[in-house]
């Protein structure tokens, strides 16, 4: 009954999302409160409610320091010489713009972190896409799957530290089997992204950009203004390189990490305090949609998880899987990861999920480490979700609906899943028979 409840609740939500029926902040909050009385759990469900919110609050606190701390120095200049070197290279090309764009994201992608990516990524790249008339919904595409690849698959990142974790794993031998596939998984996003700029190419052709002289269209696009800081440029360099360092070897939790780096960032770039209010003001309006969004999804997460619908439906699919099938309890896990992550958190999926198929698994003797590779080749259908805070930044620097992007992306978040998991069969990441 649970189950089923649980994946009603799924599908309408998933509908009334897609159909724009319902905003997300109001689908996020209200469908889950309707299914949960539904359920019985009316007495609960405030608490629920509120165990949710709590379990998001570090998530919002991380995504409103890192939107202004990203934006400052975005504001200062930080990466106009990155973009000018970027842009020169690829001019009016779609395509060459598009595997610009693959190759800076998977670049950026690295340090594990999507607000990073996402912020890096458009500032580099969005103008330069509305210059030539393409559509922004490639670059979030793009941007999307390079970070399902690099943040998916290393130990570093979050759903493989997650995975670890709830294991007890060592990071080394999960990882380095898993290397060939995220090397595979990298060259399979550059080529998607060939695809996807051919596509573009046919549809707007090739725009010559003028790249001197009054009419630049570098100069337009990395334009001078007053709030520019290039005399700082080095100084704000270290700044970030210090905070991506200290959030890689986990001194401190990301969220306080982009506090301090915030505070001395506007401290140093803007003393005055008119310029700080103003500088502040400037991207309070895109971090409190962020954050709206991430506190309407600890709603949905915490109801989803305080009513034990999510362990319902885990029970279920490891019910249903045949006796026979256990050799292919690997690939199970790889396929079902997709929905599943789609549907809950990261962190209700590992350490909710996970360990009751890890425990399925032992059963046909197989080692928990295929069950943790097995389970993050989801990721690039879980970042189509909007549970995840990074993706609701994502839609909102590109100005598009949660709607329009899973519709723009659902067909090559799955293809990037098939791929990826065919790579870890092919290179014995995961096994079918021991």
């Amino acid at each position: 009954m649970l189950a089923l409840l649980g994946l009603a609740m799924v599908v309408v939500f998933t509908f009334l999302i897609m159909t724009k029926r319902l905003s997300p902040i109001v689908a996020l909050t209200l469908v889950p409160i309707v299914f949960a009385v539904i359920g019985g759990f009316a007495g609960s469900t405030g608490k629920m409610m509120l165990d949710g919110l709590k379990m998001v609050a570090p998530s919002a606190a991380l995504l409103l320091f890192a939107i202004l701390f990203f934006g400052l120095m975005i504001d200062a200049g930080l990466f106009d010489p990155l973009i000018r070197k970027i842009l020169k290279r690829v001019n009016g090309d779609p395509v060459k713009i598009a595997v610009g764009t693959a190759l800076l994201s998977l670049l950026v992608a690295l340090d594990g972190d999507g607000t990073t990516t996402y912020m890096i990524t458009c500032a580099a790249m969005l103008p330069l896409y509305k210059r030539i008339g393409m559509n922004p919904m490639i670059l979030a595409t793009i941007a999307m799957l390079s970070l399902s690849i690099m943040s998916g698959m290393t130990p570093w990142g979050g759903p493989a530290t997650r995975a670890i974790a709830a294991l007890g794993l060592d990071a080394g031998e999960y990882f380095v089997p898993l290397l060939p596939t995220m090397i595979g998984g990298a060259a399979w996003v550059v080529f998607s992204a060939f695809l996807l700029g051919r596509a573009e190419r046919k549809r707007i052709g090739n725009t010559q950009l003028q790249s001197g002289g009054g009419n630049c269209y570098i100069k337009a696009i990395v334009e001078d203004t007053p709030c520019k800081r290039p005399k700082l440029a080095y100084v704000n360099l270290m700044l970030v390189v210090a905070v991506m360092v200290a959030l890689v070897m986990g001194l401190m939790h990301s969220a306080i990490l982009f506090l301090i780096g915030f505070v001395l960032a506007l401290m140093i770039n803007y003393p005055q305090l008119e310029l700080q209010k103003e500088r502040i003001l400037a991207h309070s309006g895109n971090a409190m949609t962020v954050v709206l969004l991430v506190f309407a999804a600890g709603i949905f997460a915490g109801i989803f998880s305080g009513t034990k619908m999510v362990d319902a439906l885990a029970q279920t699919l490891v019910e249903w899987i045949p006796p026979s099938w256990g050799h292919l309890f690997p690939l199970v896990v790889a396929i079902t990861s997709m929905p599943l992550t789609f549907v809950l958190s990261n962190d209700a999926y590992y350490f909710g999920v996970v360990p009751i198929l890890a425990n399925a698994a032992a059963a046909y003797g197989i080692d928990p480490l295929e069950i943790a590779r097995a389970s993050i080749l989801g990721q690039p259908v879980h970042l189509m979700s909007p549970l995840v805070a990074s993706t609701l930044l994502l839609v909102g620097m590109v100005d598009r609906d949660i709607g329009d992007f899973q519709r723009a992306t659902v067909k090559w978040a799955v293809l990037t899943s098939l791929v990826i998991t065919a790579l870890a069969l092919l290179t014995g990441a995961l096994t079918l028979f021991s």
